[in-house]
């Protein structure tokens, strides 16, 4: 452990309670609709609906929000996919069934401030055209749900939602949905089938892109928890406040779930693209630091899918266009941590079950690769794996992500199958002497992985000033 002459500095820019998404949290009852208008809620919908549609779009744009459910997608981009208005009925459907080993952001958001994101709901129908919404919330979220419903209540009651919205020409019904637990309706189009009433498989696209053919092949557009709750805050403070926030290509704050090794694990929202790794798993106002005072061994930056990080990277900021020429990505907002006590084979196990068991079964390689992949590892672990297991496994990976470059090429319908051998790849490349503990002996390598994050830690180019 450093000594306080050599302790790091950290850059924290914000409180970790900040304004924008989290600041009824300390509130008594923040979840109910008093404690909510008490500080402003609802201001926010008075003025959209006195605006133009169209005003709203070009808003979020000149905000500069992306998508917080992992893609990063413009979401005023986003909204100006859909085809002009006309006889087809439009949906909105928000993406609650948070799935991500590690993640659990969207869950407190709409158990400690559902209103929030009703007000965002009705801000983004309004503004794309719908007069349906469908708020798909996770099976296991009982208590998010519990919140939510009792929460439309009350907005339906004070006139919030429903017909002829506080006296204007604008309605919008929402419905609640239950989902079941399956990992892979996180993915859009999975979600929309199950909503429809079916398996959640992932369909082909094209054709099958939501603002096309989406909800009942209806032009749709399905929003994240936390993007759709950035929606108040920007329609209140406006487009350049939020854009002010953040770095460059990464506006606003954004939700961060810190698990594993820390000594204060729980959600944080810092300022998105300012914030290094370091601040947020060593600042005292956030995660503390390694628990137990051990060394850090790696990290996940962005939920089970991403390629591993390691002490090298903690000065990296949390900025989506650095992380992803460094070969991996800050997805669905959870950093899981790995100190220097890790099995890390035992922990790549952990994530290849996880991916195997939720495959949905639709695409060979993911099907037969996630098996394959977990067998090996749970025999190496039994003591009967054999030395080149190893470059079996890398094989089976790059059967099923050709290349394991990033971002994988996609050899199936939806990215599951690719998540599930980036900690094959990391945990290998970084920890070969620990599967080798089990081999009992040196292993050789022959397949060739190409990912950066896999091969080296990232060197950020040299920078040259011009007069």
């Amino acid at each position: 452990m450093a000594d306080d002459t050599t302790a790091p500095q950290f850059n924290v820019g914000l409180d970790p309670l900040t304004p924008v998404l989290t600041r009824s949290w300390l509130s008594p009852r923040s979840w109910r609709r008093d404690s909510y208008e008490q500080l402003g809620g609802y201001g926010a919908l008075r003025t959209a609906i006195t605006a133009q549609p169209e005003q709203l779009v070009e808003l979020m744009k000149s905000s500069g929000l992306r998508g917080r459910g992992g893609a990063g997608f413009p979401t005023g981009l986003k909204w100006s996919f859909l085809p002009p208005l006309g006889a087809k009925p439009r949906y909105l459907v928000v993406n609650g069934d948070e799935s991500e080993p590690g993640t659990y952001k969207d869950r407190l958001l709409m158990e400690r401030d559902p209103h929030q994101l009703i007000e965002g709901v009705l801000i983004a129908c309004y503004a794309v055209g719908c007069s349906q919404a469908f708020l798909y919330v996770r099976g296991e979220m009982a208590h998010a749900q519990e919140r939510i419903a009792a929460a439309l209540n009350e907005a339906y009651a004070a006139g919030y939602v429903g017909k002829n919205i506080l006296g204007s020409d604008f309605s919008v019904d929402i419905v609640l949905h239950w989902g079941a637990g399956a990992y892979i309706v996180g993915e859009e189009p999975a979600l929309i089938e199950s909503l429809e009433g079916n398996r959640g498989m992932p369909r082909l696209k094209p054709p099958f892109f939501p603002a096309a053919k989406g909800l009942y092949l209806q032009p749709t557009i399905v929003n994240n928890v936390e993007t759709l709750a950035n929606l108040p805050w920007i329609l209140s403070n406006g487009g350049a406040a939020f854009a002010a926030l953040g770095a460059e290509n990464s506006k606003g704050t954004r939700m961060f779930a810190v698990s594993g090794h820390v000594r204060n694990p729980g959600v944080y929202e810092v300022e998105f693209g300012v914030t290094t790794f370091r601040d947020l798993l060593y600042a005292p106002v956030y995660g503390g630091g390694i628990r137990n005072g051990n060394e850090l061994k790696a990290f996940i930056p962005g939920g089970a899918s991403a390629p591993w990080l390691y002490p090298e990277h903690l000065d990296t900021p949390l900025e989506a266009g650095v992380i992803g020429k460094m070969g991996t990505m800050l997805g669905s907002g959870a950093i899981v941590v790995f100190d220097e006590t890790t099995d890390m084979v035992k922990a790549c196990l952990r994530l290849v079950r996880f991916f195997a068991r939720e495959s949905c079964g639709k695409c060979t390689p993911c099907r037969e690769g996630t098996s394959w992949l977990e067998k090996i590892l749970e025999r190496i672990l039994d003591g009967h794996g054999r030395p080149e297991d190893l470059d079996l496994l890398l094989d089976v990976c790059d059967n099923i992500s050709v290349g394991m470059n990033w971002p994988p090429k996609q050899t199936t319908i939806c990215p599951l199958g690719q998540s599930a051998t980036t900690p094959v790849a990391s945990a290998i490349m970084r920890f070969q002497d620990e599967f080798e503990a089990y081999l009992g002996g040196p292993a050789e390598i022959t397949v060739e992985v190409k990912g950066p994050a896999f091969v080296g830690p990232y060197v950020a180019p040299e920078v040259t000033s011009v007069d």
